[in-house]
């Protein structure tokens, strides 16, 4: 008997580590990608720095701790369940189980319910009311994979990069030239969708001066998670510094190397897909370049904005970011660095 039960207590420790075993990776994938979420450059709303995103922020909060006294309410009971459970004599009062039902499993809930959807309708309508007449006003386009940003009233145009002035209220108004994309900054502002034909509108603050990193938060294709964007808060005097300098001349080549660049930035393909300003390259396919050096990346996010990815850029974009709709260049080997100087040398 005692050899039996012994040999009946090793399988079950076996099995026991075989499904400690089997299920270790499971749990460790888990905690990563916990531990992802908690990254501490990762844009958050629960990191709000505008009063759009902290209204939202608002009612995560709210959310968050009505669960948790949900929770230890249910585990309260529970215990409570295992300790006066079913088997013990005791008198017990048939209206009792009516009563607590009615209160418990209907009244609070309702009174929980009605407390956030009111909250929600006040915070709703908060989101919902837009700049006063005369603010600035900023028009941004969804493109497969990237953002064109034109400003109103301002010759001009940027890729992938909103500045506005900190403390103020911008009026945001969105187009897609394809699919369905997303606009979401998520320390600004919730996400707001981009529907074909129409005009959607929302706004932008910044409470404080800082980069907010955005991104399109609609599957729209190959390379949706790489159509992310910058908003650039800055003080309202920079703001209308840079503002005044968009639809200016790019920066003229000052060295050999850069007027080389130029001429082989116009005489290859390049120039009938993209805008430099104050020259002769003037296409609407791309992005406009004439600040491209200044610009946090390139790619939409795909890859940083220096020479060694700008020159792999150039050569094959579809390496970089396959599926995006710049063909590879055939650009000279001994031309390439000279190119790769004049576009960097645009801000």
């Amino acid at each position: 008997m005692w050899t039996h039960d012994r040999g009946r207590a090793v399988a079950a420790t076996s099995g026991l580590r075989a499904t400690r075993r089997r299920y270790a990776p499971v749990v460790a994938g888990c905690g990563l990608l916990l531990l992802a979420g908690c990254a501490g450059d990762a844009p958050s709303t629960l990191d709000a720095a505008g009063g759009g995103a902290r209204r939202v922020e608002g009612l995560w909060w709210l959310l968050f701790w009505v669960s948790v006294a949900v929770f230890v309410e249910v585990m309260a009971l529970l215990a409570w369940a295992l300790v006066f459970r079913r088997g013990r004599s005791r008198a017990v009062d048939r209206s009792d189980p009516i009563r607590f039902v009615a209160v418990a499993g209907a009244g609070v809930p309702v009174v929980i319910l009605l407390t956030v959807y009111g909250f929600g309708l006040r915070d709703l309508a908060a989101l919902g009311a837009q700049p006063a007449a005369g603010a600035v006003t900023v028009d941004v386009t969804g493109h497969k994979w990237w953002w064109e940003v034109r400003y109103d009233g301002v010759d001009g145009a940027t890729a992938n990069e909103v500045r506005i002035p900190v403390g103020e209220k911008v009026r945001v108004r969105l187009r897609t030239a394809d699919v369905l994309h997303s606009f979401w900054v998520p320390q600004l502002m919730p996400k707001t969708d981009l529907i074909a034909g129409k005009v959607r509108e929302t706004w932008l603050r910044a409470d404080r001066p800082g980069e907010y990193r955005g991104q399109c938060a609609e599957y729209c294709g190959l390379q949706h998670a790489h159509m992310a964007l910058l908003v650039v808060a800055q003080p309202r005097a920079e703001f209308d510094d840079w503002l005044t300098r968009l639809p200016a001349p790019a920066r003229a080549p000052r060295t050999d190397a850069e007027r080389r660049g130029q001429q082989a930035f116009l005489q290859a393909a390049c120039a009938g897909c993209h805008t430099v300003r104050g020259t002769a390259a003037a296409g609407t396919v791309g992005p406009d370049l004439s600040q491209l050096g200044a610009r946090w990346s390139l790619g939409a996010g795909a890859v940083p904005n220096d020479a060694g990815h700008l020159g792999g850029w150039i050569a094959n974009a579809q390496t970089v970011k396959p599926g995006n709709a710049m063909p590879p260049q055939p650009v000279d080997a001994a031309r390439l660095p000279d190119l790769i100087s004049y576009l960097r040398s645009l801000r």
